[in-house]
């Protein structure tokens, strides 16, 4: 399985992103402590992970604590060491896709649309990036498009927090 890491990391200097080796890793734990190296006085960090261009994991540390967690489709647990490691902890989805059949009442943003694939089973924190300007049902909508992979999510997320060229740098290096 292939895997692509990225670290995201707003300090005071602004956006940094970095690729991340998560191989060998014993654990969560372990892989958290990776994403604090990553920038120690960083005020937030995301780590993406992307997997064979179909899996998105997004982890996500506040001033290097309370780490929350949204993984794409549950499948990944299923069919990676590396996917059962990250998603290990999360036992139910923060929000239902059923919860997104229709807009919330008065709401015509794009970002309220419900997610275009019914059959995928996000788990986890949805609301991880709602604070950054993500809604829950816009992430849920990427990570649902037909022929979105997570790299594209993962760089209209990154242009949506502003670190985007940081993240395009970091795939062309």
């Amino acid at each position: 399985m292939s895997i692509f890491a990225a670290a995201v990391v707003r300090g005071k200097n602004g956006w940094a992103a970095s690729e991340l080796e998560l191989t060998g890793i014993a654990d969560l734990d372990e892989v958290v402590d990776r994403l604090r190296d990553a920038e120690p006085d960083a005020d937030l960090s995301l780590l993406f992970v992307e997997a064979d261009d179909q899996y998105l994991v997004i982890l996500r540390l506040d001033e290097g604590e309370d780490l929350r967690v949204f993984g794409s489709d549950s499948a990944y647990a299923d069919e990676s060491r590396l996917g059962a490691l990250l998603l290990a902890d999360i036992e139910t989805p923060a929000l239902e896709l059923d919860d997104l059949t229709t807009p919330r009442p008065g709401s015509d943003d794009e970002d309220e649309r419900p997610a275009a694939d019914p059959d995928a089973d996000p788990v986890g924190d949805v609301e991880v990036l709602a604070d950054l300007g993500v809604s829950s049902h816009r992430l849920l909508t990427l990570c649902g498009l037909e022929g979105m992979l997570p790299a594209d999510v993962t760089a209209e997320i990154c242009q949506k927090l502003g670190c985007g060229d940081e993240m395009e740098e970091l795939r062309e290096a």
